[in-house]
């Protein structure tokens, strides 16, 4: 009888998990691979659970993440659940950046290599300055980047590696892009990429002047 009672428990104790640790954050494959395989086993009785607040789980099984997204809103402002994922306001460099690298990320996968795309803090700020405003001084302009980019980890779609030396006495940051940037960069936002980049790149010289 013992053992049959502790079946459920067990279920309920990782149910507990999973809703706290996606309430936090997203959850990886490849980081855990035991809470992984919880949630595809709960991921119903965590869709009914997260429900109740308001929030959905996405779950992506082929790419290897899962989080949870505010529902819909009906438009009836009676009754209406508060949100309890905030949305984030971008900056619009960082938009820009998020878009590259999404860009990157298509034609990554369209080379049917690597499944991990992986770049230099070079590569990256190679990426970005041809679309940013000229600047004399070199060492602010990459000090706005790297600030960019800690953005974009802190936001989880980018994740600093480990640096890797590149010569004597120097060395090199390493980003892996993480794959739910195509959740929030899809395939019809990047149809229109060249259209929005020039609207951006208009609205990032604007608040570059701005800032002057």
């Amino acid at each position: 009888m013992a053992l049959q009672e502790s079946e459920p428990s067990t279920a309920a104790h990782e149910l507990s998990i999973l809703v706290v640790t996606l309430l936090k954050g997203v959850i990886y494959q490849d980081g855990d691979s035991h809470q992984w395989s919880a949630l595809l086993r709960l991921q119903a009785r965590v869709r009914d659970y997260v429900a109740v607040l308001g929030l959905e789980l996405m779950l992506d099984e082929s790419e290897g993440y899962a989080f949870l997204s505010s529902r819909p809103e009906s438009g009836e402002e009676e009754g209406k659940i508060p949100r309890l994922v905030a949305r984030r306001p971008l900056s619009f460099p960082v938009s820009l950046l998020l878009a590259l690298l999404r860009k990157k990320l298509a034609e990554f996968d369209a080379g049917g290599g690597d499944i991990r795309l992986i770049l230099s803090r070079d590569e990256i700020v190679e990426l970005i300055r041809v679309f940013l405003p000229e600047s004399s001084n070199e060492v602010k302009l990459l000090d706005q980047i790297e600030t960019h980019l800690n953005k974009i980890v802190d936001l989880g779609f980018l994740r600093k590696l480990k640096s890797t030396v590149a010569a004597p006495g120097g060395g090199t940051t390493n980003y892996e892009v993480r794959r739910i940037l195509k959740s929030f960069v899809d395939g019809q936002w990047l149809a229109d990429f060249d259209g929005r980049l020039a609207a951006y790149c208009a609205q990032l010289a604007g608040s570059e002047v701005a800032d002057e």
